[in-house]
């Protein structure tokens, strides 16, 4: 469980912790798409949690960014072709997402925060193919921090939204990230791969604070 700023202030309720786990499998009420994993042997309790379509969302956003980044710095490949694949692998997760957030859509902000993050890949996917295809080497040469800043801006812009303290870290790790790249040299994709994915797969497995802005009962009555 982790606590960050000492203050307090109107818009982060303080009082929530910025991560933490989850309780249980049953420590939710049912939700369209939820997913419960349980396992129990006799009365110890092995493994318990619940994926929201919100947390399925965010897993797959993190092995798709794991696949594409680590392949990018692994796999003999040559760049058309894994521009191919990749186009087509974003849109399929950019169609999952959207379908995966359909109870969230008519909850304000989150249609916003969707929104947003839809045209952010879609960015992203245009310049990284047109770089690719037409040869632009000064975006060629800077996906790594095309995605890291594209990720980052995302992870702000729904921090403010959801006035989550978890979300605006990420945002400051992704920064971070961008501010270590010159370092890593050859390393860059590999970094980039393992910073999106473990960030998207972090916050599908924690409870993350919203300071009452997604509040589960408030998805539960738009359906």
């Amino acid at each position: 469980m982790f606590r960050v700023f000492p203050f307090q202030t109107d818009f982060f309720n303080q009082e929530i912790p910025l991560l933490k786990r989850k309780q249980s499998a049953f420590a939710i009420a049912d939700l369209p798409g939820l997913w419960r994993l349980h396992w129990q042997l006799g009365q110890v309790i092995v493994f318990s949690t619940f994926y929201t379509r919100i947390d399925q969302a965010c897993l797959l956003w993190g092995i798709i960014s794991g696949i594409i980044f680590l392949t990018a710095q692994f796999a003999p490949i040559d760049w058309a072709t894994q521009a191919f694949f990749w186009s087509g692998l974003t849109l399929l997760g950019t169609g999952a997402m959207i379908k995966l957030s359909e109870n969230c859509t008519a909850v304000e902000p989150l249609n916003h925060v969707l929104s947003a993050w839809i045209f952010l890949m879609l960015a992203g996917l245009v310049l990284t193919d047109l770089s690719i295809f037409l040869g632009w080497a000064p975006i060629l040469t800077q996906l790594p921090l095309l995605w890291l800043a594209l990720n980052a801006l995302g992870y702000f812009y729904t921090g403010l939204k959801m006035r989550s303290r978890a979300f605006l870290l990420i945002c400051l790790v992704h920064l971070l990230a961008i501010s270590t790249l010159s370092w890593v040299g050859a390393w860059q994709f590999l970094e980039t791969g393992v910073v999106m994915g473990l960030s998207s797969i972090l916050l599908a497995e924690l409870q993350w604070d919203s300071s009452g802005v997604c509040d589960t009962h408030r998805l539960e009555e738009n359906h």
